[in-house]
C-alpha cells in the first residue's frame, strides 16, 4: 500500500480568520474544529501543555487536498511576522490550485486581503500527458503569507 499525503497544516494568526478566507476565495468547508493541548512530543514546533486550535478545511475530495489552520492560542507563538513575505522563501510551500474561473479566484482572493503578485495571464505547457494545454495562471499570498499559484486549464489540445 502506497502511503497518502492527505493534509498540509499551515500555522496562522487566527484560525477563524484563515478560514473565512478559504471558505471564500478557494470555496473550502470546515471539516473539523478542535481545540487541544500538545503533547510535546510528536510535534517539532510547540512544547508540551501549548495551547492550540486546528480548523481542517476540506476541498472537494474526501481525503486528500485538505488544509489544516493551526493557531497556538497560549502561548501566542513569539515568532509571528510583523510582516508578511514578499517572495518564496525556501523550504517555504508553493500551493497549486486547480481554478475553475482563475479571474474569478484572484478577484475573490483580492476582495479578502491578499496581495496580488500576478494577474490572470495566458501561458501554455505540455502536460504529462504529452498534451499541449493553453492555460490561464495567476498568483497571491494568502493572509498569512503562504503563496497560492491559480491556473485554469483553457483548452487541451490533441
Amino acid at each position: 500500500m502506497t502511503d497518502i499525503l492527505k493534509r498540509t497544516t499551515l500555522m496562522v494568526r487566527d484560525a477563524d480568520v484563515a478560514a473565512d478566507w478559504y471558505e471564500d476565495v478557494l470555496c473550502m468547508s470546515r471539516w473539523m474544529d478542535v481545540p487541544f493541548t500538545l503533547s510535546g512530543t510528536q510535534l517539532a514546533a510547540g512544547k508540551k501543555g501549548d495551547q492550540t486550535r486546528l480548523i481542517i478545511m476540506q476541498a472537494q475530495h474526501d481525503t486528500i487536498g485538505m488544509i489544516g489552520l493551526l493557531e497556538f492560542t497560549d502561548p501566542r507563538r513569539p515568532d509571528i511576522p510583523d510582516e508578511l513575505p514578499t517572495e518564496i522563501g525556501f523550504g517555504a510551500p508553493i500551493f497549486v490550485v486547480e481554478a475553475q474561473d482563475c479571474r474569478a479566484t484572484v478577484e475573490r482572493a483580492r476582495a479578502r486581503g491578499s496581495r496580488i503578485h500576478s494577474e490572470p495571464r495566458e501561458w501554455t505547457v505540455t502536460g504529462a500527458d504529452g498534451k499541449r494545454k493553453d492555460m490561464l495562471g495567476a498568483g497571491f499570498w494568502d493572509l498569512d503569507g503562504y503563496f497560492y499559484e491559480a491556473n485554469q486549464v483553457v483548452k487541451v489540445h490533441d
